[in-house]
């Protein structure tokens, strides 16, 4: 029996003994063999790349920009890991020189920058004076912060006036530059083809119960986002993304790595996430430094909560840009509402170590991104059953009260229409649809976001369908700027049902702090609005008349008049043109004829460009005050023409249409 054994284990050890010595051989070349294969990778990706950008290039445009992207950041890494001490040394001196100077440097800089700012509203309120409104909004939301400061003689003023001025290019560059634009408006436009394949997976789950039932179509892409991000955390993609954006805050507004950190997390993550990448330091950080993390966190927005907005047909280009533009600013209004008194224990440039999940594989994360989400997904549900009720029943006891004094119409949204009615103005927004704001402004305030995007959303959906503007004495639609500039100002978790859930997620990360959350939170709060009402006014100042793909039938000359005067008197500044294309195909009518877009450019060649610039800025001040005046009967015959054409166009289609069915 013995000799069967040891003949077996001898025939054994000849058959494993190359495949354990080309294991052991393996395992001794480790870094050869992955060299190899990822060089046969990128041979081959790189191979793919060329191909795919010689067929289309622009088709190709997304896979461009990721592998520019991938690119620049890998190269960044490196860069950084290999030659990072020689290129501090090279900057060292340079370094010195600026610190030793650093005080003048300093005033000229403002001087600078104040002469710069002076020019250039000089210039372009001269066009649009009426913006100059928007910038008076920022200016009296900082003097009332300011007033009302915890402590107004500690305040540093560095960290404002960085913060703000971040967030004011940031506007500049993503509303009234056209690389800016059009990067964001690419990226919003992905994010929607993106958040449309939730429809896979829940019409599989749901069936034809996705129609236009909320629970089945919005609070799903809640739950296939959060996956995304789990995915994004497990592969560190977002720890990296997160640690950069913190790193240009800190050098600029000279904040605690703490605090930037957390701030620059909630343009990601929620306001009980974005605290856990600091979770180990809570207990140490200041109380100016907890109201700041509690502001990031009331002044923005999760991405997952973002993907239901979008769903209800919010714009995702400002979603987005409401959010970048939000963390710097969150940080500036922070530390004027709450100045820093105590000796920060992260001021230095020290790393702040983020944690990554403990998911095992990639599978794992999609899997526990799912599990996280239902929690969030059921109080959504559960908040929007509640508040709706809520507000149906106060609606109800103000009618009866109110009709007992002969005045039966009072309602939560009348009211709130009048007490934010100046904020809505400030921030913008024509006086006539700022009422209209107020309370989409108090809804969110006093019940939560998602209520008040749904109320915009409905706003948005009747200007689309060509809904007259006023029916009766209620307003059905605003317009497409007071949109962006409301869009931005509810971008953000700041209401009063989000209290306890700052004061939960908090004490439970960190309960030695308890008291001092409580304390702060309602601070806390109303800074957070103010930083959303603040991205509004800088919205609301940068930006001009812009044009989406569907517009009513009714409106289309007068967007027409627009586009072609601002086609010319844009400056150096970007401003979306009119996509007639676009246009046609998204109006209710649906007209697909390949002459509608030729009609369109020939009327678009043929009169716009002869206007002289004073005939054009009468007729912008035409419309925008939306009088009839006898100088608008010159360009009657465009937009009759224009209607004649359309018309036909559009009556010779049917005809065919009805002739192949016949």
């Amino acid at each position: 029996m013995e000799t069967e054994w040891t003949t077996m284990l001898m025939k054994y050890s000849k058959v494993s003994g190359p495949i354990n010595a080309t294991e052991n051989y393996i395992k001794a070349h480790s870094k050869l063999f992955k060299y190899i294969v990822l060089g046969v990778l990128g041979a081959g990706y790189v191979a793919y790349f060329i191909a795919a950008c010689v067929l289309d290039f622009k088709r190709a445009t997304a896979l461009v920009v990721l592998t520019c992207l991938a690119v620049a950041a890998v190269s960044l890494e490196l860069l950084k890991k290999y030659k990072g001490k020689s290129i501090s040394r090279f900057f060292k001196p340079g370094v010195r020189w600026f610190k030793s100077n650093l005080k003048w440097i300093k005033w000229v800089f403002i001087l600078v920058v104040v002469v710069l700012l002076v020019v250039w509203l000089a210039i372009d309120t001269s066009k649009r004076p009426t913006q100059l409104i928007s910038f008076g909004g920022v200016c009296m939301f900082i003097v009332l912060i300011f007033l009302f400061s915890a402590h107004r003689t500690m305040v540093s003023w560095r960290p404002v006036f960085w913060g703000l001025g971040i967030q004011f290019c940031l506007g500049l560059f993503i509303i009234r530059t056209e690389p800016g634009f059009i990067a964001f408006d690419w990226l919003g436009k992905q994010v929607q083809i993106f958040l449309d394949y939730t429809k896979e997976g829940s019409s599989f789950v749901f069936g034809d119960l996705i129609g236009n039932i909320f629970a089945f179509q919005a609070l799903p892409i809640v739950i296939f986002f959060s996956s995304v991000m789990s995915v994004l955390y497990y592969l560190g993609i977002m720890q990296w993304l997160i640690l950069k954006i913190s790193w240009v805050m800190q050098i600029t507004m000279g904040t605690s790595s703490t605090e930037t950190l957390s701030v620059a997390g909630n343009i990601f993550v929620g306001q009980t996430e974005a605290p856990l990448l600091i979770r180990p330091y809570l207990k140490d950080m200041t109380k100016s430094e907890i109201h700041a993390v509690m502001t990031g966190g009331f002044a923005t927005i999760a991405g997952s909560v973002m993907g239901a907005f979008i769903s209800f047909g919010i714009d995702a280009s400002s979603l987005i840009s409401a959010s970048v533009m939000a963390a710097p600013c969150a940080l500036a209004i922070s530390k004027l509402s709450y100045p820093e008194t105590e000796e920060s224990c992260f001021k230095s440039k020290q790393n702040i170590k983020v944690a990554s999940g403990d998911e095992q594989n990639i599978l794992e994360a999609v899997s526990s991104g799912a599990s996280a989400s239902i929690g969030l997904v059921a109080n959504i549900a559960a908040n929007l059953i509640a508040f709706l009720a809520i507000l149906g029943f106060i609606n109800s006891a103000l009618k009866w009260l109110g009709g007992m004094v002969g005045y039966p119409d009072v309602t939560f949204q009348l009211i709130c229409s009048y007490v934010f009615m100046p904020v809505a103005f400030m921030m913008g927004v024509t006086y006539d649809e700022s009422f209209v704001v107020a309370k989409l402004i108090g809804t969110k305030l006093f019940l939560n976001e998602f209520v008040a995007y749904e109320e915009l959303s409905k706003l948005k959906q009747n200007r689309l369908d060509g809904l007259a503007e006023v029916i009766g004495d209620e307003r059905q639609w605003i317009s497409v700027r007071s949109e962006i500039i409301t869009t931005y100002a509810l971008c953000g978790f700041a209401n009063f049902s989000s209290l306890g859930i700052v004061i939960g997620g908090l004490s439970s990360i960190c309960p030695p702090r308890r008291n001092d959350i409580s304390s702060l939170v309602f601070r806390a709060m109303i800074t957070g609005t103010c930083v959303s009402l603040v991205n509004a006014c800088i919205a609301g100042k940068v930006l001009l008349v812009c044009f989406v793909s569907s517009v009513s039938p009714q409106h289309l000359s007068v967007q027409f008049l627009q586009s072609s005067f601002h086609s010319h008197f844009s400056g150096i500044l970007f401003v979306p043109p009119l996509d007639c294309v676009e246009v046609f195909n998204g109006s209710p009518f649906n007209a697909t004829l390949s002459n509608v877009a030729e009609c369109c450019q020939e009327l678009f060649q043929r009169y716009a460009f002869t206007l002289s610039l004073k005939r054009s800025l009468q007729v912008a001040k035409l419309i925008g005050r939306n009088q009839i005046c006898t100088q608008a009967i010159k360009y009657l015959f465009v937009i009759s023409h224009y209607f004649y054409l359309y018309v036909k166009l559009f009556f010779l289609q049917h005809h065919k249409q009805r002739d192949r069915l016949i």
